[in-house]
């Protein structure tokens, strides 16, 4: 105790300073016996002179993770697993299982014909499709058909389950959840759906036909829940509108042409904890290194190239995730000088936002970029 007590002492004014001596650690023994202590034992470690993450940055290579992922479904069933996943385990938040900060990112599969049990919580979730055909997810009696690189939300609260057609093919999808976050509010529910599915009472795709047209929203329509009533954004109209945008702006110098996915009723996030994006590095393109507060967890949706991240390079290629912890260096770099490359991202903006907690700071040195390790 008393080493870690040293160890957060600073010689500059105005921080914490004090010397142990036998008289002080006595009293330091008896305020734990009233399960109380010295603030000043503690404050240079509780009050950082800047944000220390303890995420470290960590690329998973799909192609590593996707034998394992493909195993488990002749392990396990849906019914027994509740939901058959490969979670992502940040060596630096273990304790929490999280994959960056307070994010929660996992590999769900599943196979023609299953479909896992409808339930609901207090955590926010998001999908991201990586492979496969014939998948569905149903959030509130809204059914989803879902392919390649859509993106959609099953926000806290709601009823959701996930299947995959009879006639489908194998699918395999990235789980984002705050779950870390909300069970550090000591906040988290849990519920079984009491019938274990859910009823289809709409459309299919109903709300992507409501409130997926630009520009417009459906007469009269009424939303008063704090989530995007877009559940479903289809990769063809994101595509599309990134290579638009791109004709018409030179881009961030950060993130290329960068944008966010928005909750169409007031253009604010998708749901109040989790935000998301998808920016496009154009050929060729090398962005400039910055760092901001807030975790950032990234799946590459098409493309080849490397990030390199408080000052170590990842190379990735398509479906490979990473992460970047928060207030750490960050740059991105399209391999290809033909071809542009996407990155989706999602993460917890919206919450260093609404606390007033976001800062963003660019690297004035060596031109932008990071020397590298």
């Amino acid at each position: 105790m008393t080493k870690a007590r040293e160890n957060y002492r600073e010689d500059v004014a105005g921080r914490a300073n004090v010397e142990d001596t036998p008289e002080l650690l006595a009293y330091y023994s008896d305020l734990e016996r009233l399960d109380a202590g010295a603030l000043w034992t503690v404050a240079n470690k509780i009050e950082p002179w800047q944000p220390k993450s303890s995420s470290v940055p960590v690329l998973w290579r799909y192609q590593d993770l996707r034998t394992h992922v493909l195993r488990s479904v002749d392990l396990v069933t849906p019914e027994k697993a509740g939901r058959r996943v490969i979670y992502l385990n940040n060596p630096g938040r273990q304790d929490v299982a999280a994959a960056v900060g307070w994010l929660y990112s996992g590999l769900q599969v599943m196979h023609p014909g299953e479909v896992a049990s409808a339930h609901r919580h207090s955590a926010s979730a998001l999908r991201f499709i990586m492979e496969g055909s014939g998948a569905y997810t149903v959030v509130d009696g809204h059914k989803m058909t879902l392919n390649a690189n859509d993106f959609v939300l099953t926000p806290n609260g709601t009823w959701h389950e996930h299947g995959v057609e009879e006639n489908g093919r194998p699918c395999i999808w990235q789980d984002g959840l705050d779950i870390p976050l909300v069970n550090a509010l000591e906040a988290n529910f849990y519920e079984v759906h009491p019938d274990l599915r859910q009823a289809v009472g709409y459309a299919v795709d109903d709300m992507t036909k409501t409130w997926g047209n630009p520009g417009l929203t459906p007469g009269g329509g009424a939303w008063d829940k704090g989530y995007s009533p877009l559940f479903k954004y289809e990769w063809g109209r994101t595509y599309e509108a990134l290579k638009r945008y791109a004709d018409a702006t030179e881009g961030s110098p950060y993130d290329g042409v960068l944008m966010e996915y928005i909750n169409p009723v007031n253009s604010g996030p998708v749901m109040q904890t989790i935000g998301a994006s998808m920016q496009m590095l154009r050929p060729g393109e090398k962005t400039k290194a910055h760092r901001h507060t807030g975790s950032y967890l990234y799946q590459v949706a098409k493309g080849k190239g490397y990030s390199i991240i408080g000052g170590k390079r990842f190379d990735w290629q398509e479906r490979d995730i990473f992460c970047v912890p928060s207030w750490a260096w960050h740059e991105h770099a399209n391999l290809s000088e033909t071809d542009d490359a996407c990155l989706f991202c999602f993460n917890d903006l919206p919450v260093m936002r609404s606390l007033g907690l976001y800062r963003e700071e660019a690297l004035a040195d060596n031109g932008g970029h990071q020397p590298q390790d």
